[in-house]
């Protein structure tokens, strides 16, 4: 029997408890500063308040100040804290982390330099270690269309594993694997985490379909009260946002195909059927400005707009030293425009698709 560590109790976190556990094992959730709420529920009640489900047996719930209690004589941990906590788990993990540990990390993003050189998440928490620490200590992330409720109620949900060493990868494949929670492995691990990442990203902009439809009816546009949706718009989006993420693989060299599985346009595709990012997208579609969209969602972390603005001053600054060219990545490069200066929707079609459209 295994014991899993898990710094932070989100909704994913805490929902990888259940095919963990499942397959025998335990788990210890550690709240963050910010999950003080959630903990004191699971140890009263054993309900995680915001998944709305009692969490599985085996699993028991540490505040922060008793994380030195939780991770005795664990060498499996989980980082479960969201994007915008990254350095910080780091931080943590610094002081509770011994040699020969396995890290898997949750968070999806990507952080740039002034000259566009991006970083995947999974390295930005490794390097808050001590140099030493992090040379004894493997980093491995989860990737793929996983819904944390449908994860935690035994949906079929099938995931991919990465990272740099494939007998860690079996090792937890092993460890997490059930007949509903199905795992593939690859050590492409750059491309698998920047696609977890840009998907985000091209989620937002399929809630312009939505917005737009929506526009259309309130304006009552010719055709307004017809049976007819949009999903053509839709197609559009989400075929561009895939010829773009694998130019994403392409520009870091990465494996192309990575885009192809369930790491890539099958997590596009999940995410893109609602959620935060869908969401603000749609308010965006249907005539806001980003900021009055944003306003209208207090307290939602959006880390779908977040990416955009990291990833669009990366291309900007990419674009600047001649590495990418002024046509490429015409989508992203709108959505920045729409996130990061609050530009209305436009979405520029006729750049869209190049040699994959008819070859103009």
């Amino acid at each position: 029997m295994a014991t899993l560590v898990v710094l932070g109790s989100g909704i994913m976190a805490t929902a990888l408890a259940t095919p963990f556990t499942d397959n025998g094992h335990t788990v210890r959730l550690v709240g963050t500063h910010l999950d003080r709420e959630i903990i004191d529920s699971i140890q009263k009640t054993g309900i995680h308040p915001n998944l709305q489900l009692k969490v599985p047996e085996g699993t028991e719930a540490y505040q922060l100040e008793d994380a030195d209690k939780a991770f005795e004589g664990v060498d499996l941990v989980m980082s479960g804290v969201n994007s915008f906590g990254v350095e910080w788990a780091g931080e943590q993990l610094a002081g509770l982390l011994r040699p020969g540990m396995h890290v898997m990390a949750l968070a999806k993003g990507l952080r740039a330099d002034d000259e566009g050189n991006l970083e995947i998440l999974p390295n930005v928490l490794a390097n808050q270690l001590p140099e030493e620490l992090r040379k004894q200590v493997t980093f491995s992330a989860i990737a793929g269309p996983s819904i944390a409720g449908e994860v935690a109620v035994h949906r079929h949900t099938c995931v991919t594993f990465t990272g740099k060493d494939q007998q860690v990868l079996d090792m937890w494949k092993e460890l997490f694997e059930t007949d509903y929670y199905h795992v593939w492995t690859s050590t492409d691990f750059m491309g698998i985490e920047l696609m977890a990442a840009t998907k985000n990203c091209y989620a937002f902009g399929a809630g312009f379909m939505h917005g737009t439809l929506k526009r259309l009816q309130d304006e009552k546009v010719a055709g307004w009260d017809s049976p007819y949706v949009n999903y053509n718009y839709g197609a559009a989006i989400f075929g561009q946002a895939s010829i773009e993420m694998q130019e994403w693989l392409q520009l870091l060299e990465c494996d192309p195909q990575t885009v192809m599985g369930i790491a890539g346009i099958g997590d596009c595709f999940v995410t893109s059927m609602g959620g935060r990012n869908v969401k603000v997208g749609t308010l965006v579609g249907e005539g806001m400005t980003f900021s009055e969209a944003k306003a209208k969602m207090p307290g939602v972390t959006l880390e779908g707009a977040t990416c955009i603005v990291v990833v669009g001053k990366a291309l900007k600054a990419l674009t600047e030293r001649g590495v990418v060219p002024a046509e490429k990545f015409p989508l992203l490069r709108h959505l920045y425009e729409v996130v990061g200066e609050d530009q209305a929707v436009d979405v520029p079609w006729k750049k869209f698709f190049g040699t994959h459209g008819d070859g103009r």
